[in-house]
């Protein structure tokens, strides 16, 4: 086997890992790979294959990027497919020259001077460009989040964890129609929600109404969760049981900032 050949084997499964992650899919990042190798096969010294090390893995990095930008049947030139998931969606919303420095970096372990070289920036640019993607990257796990909760003391502990996670407590409510001022005011991404409310209201009910005016995430968290099987809500929200533990409310909003945004009810 050719010492190129051999280089090409062994940058393969790295190539994909970068190429899915451009493109935004598994089949269309190794169609782009496999382009990325013959090109590379019919030029060897051009990628430096024939000395192998990083300067090969820059140049084949580099020789993705250019067949992205040029090849249509990969989808719109230079962007990924759209996806569900936040960080995704957050590095979609990227300057092209960001998204791919915060994957050559973040997911790839090039040195900054590296990446800068992969994507023809200078350093100094290219220290600013990643300080602006890492930003809308943590901007993009931030929710605020709405308690409905009708005990205050409980509403004070639930408002405490979603702080201590990082995210912002955008406002308590204990029954709908305050539930419904602070979707107006504050537009939460996600609601905490009891489900039997003091005043005889109904979380689910509120649930429902949230889902009719906006594409809102919810977790209930109640005792009465056979309530929410009764009333074939259970696809409404995921479901965490009072006493809850700070672990299980942690995990129940870590599960909902990675599930596919809801679809509003009309």
């Amino acid at each position: 086997m050719l010492v190129y050949e051999c280089e090409l084997f062994e940058v393969v499964p790295v190539l994909r890992r970068y190429a899915r992650a451009l493109t935004g899919a598994t089949d269309r990042g190794d169609a782009l790979v496999t382009r990325c190798v013959e090109a590379a096969a019919m030029a060897p010294s051009r990628f430096g294959l024939d000395r192998g090390g990083d300067g090969a893995r820059l140049s084949l990095y580099a020789l993705l990027n250019l067949l992205f930008d040029r090849l249509e049947e990969f989808g719109t030139p230079g962007r990924p497919l759209p996806s569900p998931h936040p960080i995704e969606r957050a590095l979609a919303e990227l300057p092209e020259p960001d998204r791919r420095l915060y994957l050559l970096t973040a997911l790839e372990g090039l040195t900054l001077p590296q990446a800068a070289k992969v994507l023809q920036l200078r350093v100094g640019e290219a220290i600013e460009r990643l300080k602006a993607a890492r930003t809308r990257v943590r901007g993009a796990m931030v929710q605020r989040v709405m308690v409905v909760e009708d005990n205050a003391l409980l509403a004070m502990e639930l408002g405490a964890l979603v702080a201590e996670m990082g995210h912002v407590v955008c406002g308590t409510a204990g029954n709908e129609s305050e539930a419904l001022a602070l979707l107006k005011a504050e537009k939460p991404t996600l609601a905490l929600l009891d489900v039997r409310l003091a005043d005889g209201g109904s979380g689910i009910e509120i649930a429902r109404r949230l889902r009719r005016v906006r594409d809102l995430r919810t977790i209930f968290v109640t005792a009465f969760d056979d309530d929410i099987l009764a009333r074939d809500a259970r696809h409404l929200g995921q479901i965490v049981r009072k006493p809850f533990t700070n672990a299980g409310i942690q995990a129940a909003i870590s599960r909902a900032i990675f599930m596919p945004q809801p679809v509003a009810l009309v």
